[in-house]
């Protein structure tokens, strides 16, 4: 099988269902920023200051941003395909795992500046891919369960980036900077 098929040399694309759209059409947009988060979160997995627990937990996150993607990917109007779902289990999953990482965090008091160290960096580079992506998302205007899990769960996952940057930083001793508004 190749790789290349040359149907998308005139601008259009498939969705999973069969109907073409245009490359720039807010669905393609949605689920290309999902793919884009989805690589920004394997360079976040891949540095080694991540432990062994925040590893598979961005495995279990890139697994369901598949998910999510092949749901964006899909015409309005469905298909037979059996695609797999976001489950209130993936979200719940989320939260725990926020919540998990807060305990030992000291409680936030300002806006913090991004930065401190690459890993830092990176995560809230995906942070910001994430909310990207959740408004692309909610701009298709799909009122299916589907679409509100999608959203919730991108919603879900951008707090779960910060409060990773944010473990990351406190278990590495890296002093989170302040941001402190001139008024």
């Amino acid at each position: 099988m190749k790789i290349y098929t040359k149907t998308g040399d005139e601008g259009q694309t498939s969705l999973i269902g069969g109907k073409r759209v245009s490359k720039n059409d807010l669905r393609i947009d949605s689920y290309g920023t999902v793919d884009e988060l989805n690589s920004w979160i394997g360079l976040v997995r891949d540095h080694e200051e991540i432990g062994k627990d925040q590893f598979n937990q961005l495995i279990e996150v890139q697994d369901r941003l598949f998910t999510i993607g092949s749901l964006l990917a899909t015409q309005p109007d469905g298909t037979k395909m059996k695609l797999p779902l976001i489950l209130e289990s993936d979200i719940s999953f989320l939260e725990t795992s926020i919540d998990e990482m807060n305990e030992s965090l000291p409680p936030m008091r300002h806006f913090v500046l991004p930065g401190g160290k690459k890993i830092l960096s990176h995560c809230h580079i995906a942070r910001c891919v994430c909310r990207r992506a959740e408004r692309l998302t909610v701009g298709l205007n799909d009122n299916s369960e589907q679409y509100k899990f999608a959203m919730k769960y991108l919603n879900r996952l951008s707090d779960y980036l910060f409060v990773l940057s944010r473990k990351i930083a406190n278990d590495l001793e890296i002093e989170e900077i302040q941001w402190k508004p001139r008024v």
